[in-house]
C-alpha cells in the first residue's frame, strides 16, 4: 500500500485514530499528575593555584588547575563527600542515596565545577548544594595537602608550613528552586499527542493487514476478475426502507440503481439476458435490496418486468411491498395453482411473484424441472424476469437454480463480506457454468450529497411524472424488516 492509500485508509478510520490521541493526551496528562515534582539546585566553585604574582606562575597555576579540576569533578559523589553531609542536615538519605541525586562536571578549558542537586523538596535542594559544596572543598583541600615526610622523631619539622596548593572558593550560592524540572506537562502533553497519533496509526495498520474485507470496486473487480456493474452507496434509511426508486427521486441510491440498469443492458448488447438470478456470498449483503431496486428501474423504463423470490428459506419480497406471500411460487412448483392466479401487482409495469410457503425441502424444487419450467414461461410473458435467491455459501439452493437463468448477478457487500468468502462463491458458480454477467458493490462509502439531480436539469424541464399505478404501489410499500438481506 502507498502512502496515499495509506493516508485514505487513515481517513476512513479516523475515529480509531481519535480515540487514541484522545487516551495518549490523556496518559500525558495522567503522567504530569502521578509523578513527584523534582526541583533541581545549583552552586558553582572556582578553583584557583596559589602562586606568586610572576606571569610564569600564573601560568603554570592554570594549566595546573584545568588539569586537576576533571578529577575534582568525579569526587564531588563520592562517600566522603556525601556521608558527613547528610550526618549534619539530617537527611533520611543513606550516603549512596544522596550521591544518586548529585551530579558535577567540569566545563573544558575552565577552572569551574558545577554542582547540581535534585530533591523533592526546594528548600531542601538548596540545602544540599551548598553543603556540599562546603564539604568538597575540605575534602579536595585535604586531599591537595602534602604529608610531611616522617623525618623527626616527633613526625613535624617545625620549619615547614604544609599547604595545599589549590583553593576552592564559591563563586554561586545554591537558591531555592521555585519551578520543577520533573515533570515537564508540556513535554509529557507533546509525547501523548505522538504516542497516541502512533499507536493509533498502527492499530489502523494492523487492523487493515488483519482486514480481508473489500473496501473498493475496483478491489472487487480484481479479485472476481468480473465487470462490476455497479455501486450502490450506503444509506442509513435503506435499513429501514428497502425501496429506493421512485419515478421523481434523484438521491444517490436511486441514481446508482439507474446507472445499474443502463450497464446491464449495454453490457449484454448482443446477448440480453431475460431471467436473471441475484445473490450474494452470505445473508446480509443487500441482494434482495438490488433484485427489488433493480426491477424498479427497469420497470420505469418501460419494461414489463417480473420479479420472483426464490428465497425459499428467508422470503422478504413480499414484506418489501406489502403484498400477500403465501400463495406464490411454491405454489405454482407444487401445482396448485397457475403462474397468472398467484402473481400480483406492484404497481406500473412491475408484477412479482411472491415465494408461497416455505417448503421443507427448496433446493429440490429450486433445481426441479417444474422450476426450469416457470421460468421460460415468465421470460416468454415479460421483457426480464428478476429472481431474488438465497446466498450461495449457507445454502445449495442458488447453485442448483442458477444454470437455470440466463444469467448471474453477484452482489457483495462492502467492507464486510470476506476475500475467502467472495472467492468461493465466485468459484462455487464457476463451476456450475453458469454465466455471471457481473459484480454489484452494495453499501459502498465514500458518496458525497444526497443525489445527482438537483441543479442539473433546465429549470422549464418538468419532473416525469409516475407511471400508472405507481404512487398507489409507492404508498403501500412496507417498510422492509430492520438489516438488509
Amino acid at each position: 500500500m502507498d502512502l496515499r492509500g495509506y493516508l485514505k485508509v487513515l481517513a476512513r478510520r479516523w475515529p480509531t485514530v481519535l480515540i487514541c490521541l484522545v487516551l495518549g493526551i490523556g496518559a500525558g496528562e495522567a503522567a504530569t499528575a502521578v509523578t513527584t515534582p523534582v526541583y533541581e539546585a545549583h552552586t558553582q566553585l572556582f578553583v584557583a593555584t596559589r602562586t606568586g604574582a610572576d606571569t610564569a606562575d600564573l601560568n603554570n597555576g592554570q594549566s595546573f588547575s584545568q588539569a586537576r579540576v576533571q578529577s575534582y569533578a568525579a569526587i564531588v559523589a563520592t562517600r566522603q563527600v556525601t556521608q558527613p553531609v547528610a550526618h549534619e542536615l539530617g537527611l533520611e538519605y543513606t550516603p549512596e542515596q544522596l550521591a544518586e541525586r548529585i551530579t558535577a562536571e567540569a566545563p573544558l578549558n575552565t577552572v569551574l565545577i558545577n554542582i547540581t542537586v535534585r530533591d523533592t523538596v526546594p528548600a531542601r535542594a538548596a540545602r544540599i548544594a551548598d553543603a556540599v559544596a562546603e564539604r568538597f572543598i575540605t575534602v579536595v583541600e585535604k586531599l591537595e595537602t602534602p604529608k610531611q615526610v616522617a623525618a623527626y622523631p616527633d613526625g613535624l619539622d617545625p620549619s615547614t608550613s604544609l599547604v595545599s596548593p589549590v583553593s576552592l572558593g564559591v563563586t554561586q550560592q545554591a537558591s531555592v528552586p521555585r519551578n520543577p524540572v520533573s515533570p515537564k506537562r508540556l513535554l509529557d502533553l507533546v509525547a501523548g499527542v505522538f504516542g497516541g497519533l502512533l499507536l493509533g496509526a498502527g492499530l489502523v495498520a494492523l487492523r487493515e493487514a488483519l482486514d480481508t474485507t473489500v473496501k473498493t470496486s475496483d478491489a472487487l473487480g480484481e479479485l472476481t476478475s468480473l465487470p462490476v456493474l455497479g455501486s450502490i452507496p450506503y444509506d442509513r434509511s435503506s435499513a429501514r426502507q428497502r425501496i429506493a426508486m421512485d419515478a421523481a427521486s434523484t438521491s444517490a441510491r436511486a441514481e446508482a440503481f439507474r446507472r445499474l440498469r443502463v450497464n446491464l443492458q449495454f453490457a449484454q448488447v448482443d446477448d440480453r439476458p431475460r431471467v436473471i438470478v441475484v445473490t450474494s456470498s452470505v445473508p446480509g449483503e443487500g441482494k434482495t435490496t438490488t433484485a427489488v431496486n433493480m426491477a424498479l428501474s427497469l420497470a420505469d423504463a418501460g419494461m414489463r418486468i417480473c420479479l420472483v423470490d426464490a428465497d425459499l428459506r428467508r422470503p422478504s419480497v413480499a414484506g418489501t411491498f406489502g403484498l400477500v406471500q403465501d400463495a406464490g411460487l411454491t405454489t405454482v412448483l407444487i401445482g396448485q395453482a397457475c403462474i397468472e392466479d398467484v402473481v400480483q401487482q406492484a404497481g406500473g409495469r412491475l408484477t412479482v411473484l411472491t415465494s408461497g410457503a416455505v417448503p421443507p425441502n427448496p433446493t429440490e424444487l429450486l433445481a426441479s424441472e417444474r422450476m426450469e419450467a416457470v421460468l421460460r414461461e415468465l421470460a416468454a410473458t415479460y421483457d426480464v424476469v428478476v429472481v431474488d435467491s438465497a446466498p450461495l455459501l449457507p445454502v445449495a439452493d442458488t447453485i442448483g437454480l442458477a444454470p437455470l437463468a440466463d444469467g448471474v448477478l453477484f452482489v457483495v457487500r462492502a467492507s464486510k463480506t470476506g476475500r475467502d468468502q467472495i472467492r468461493s462463491a465466485a468459484e462455487s458458480l464457476s463451476r456450475t457454468g453458469v454465466r455471471v454477467l457481473g459484480t454489484v458493490f452494495s453499501m459502498a462509502s465514500g458518496f458525497k450529497g444526497k443525489g445527482y439531480g438537483y441543479g442539473y436539469a433546465p429549470a422549464d424541464v418538468p419532473v416525469p411524472r409516475p407511471a400508472a399505478g405507481y404512487e398507489e404501489f409507492a404508498g403501500a410499500a412496507l417498510r422492509s424488516p430492520a438489516g438488509e438481506k
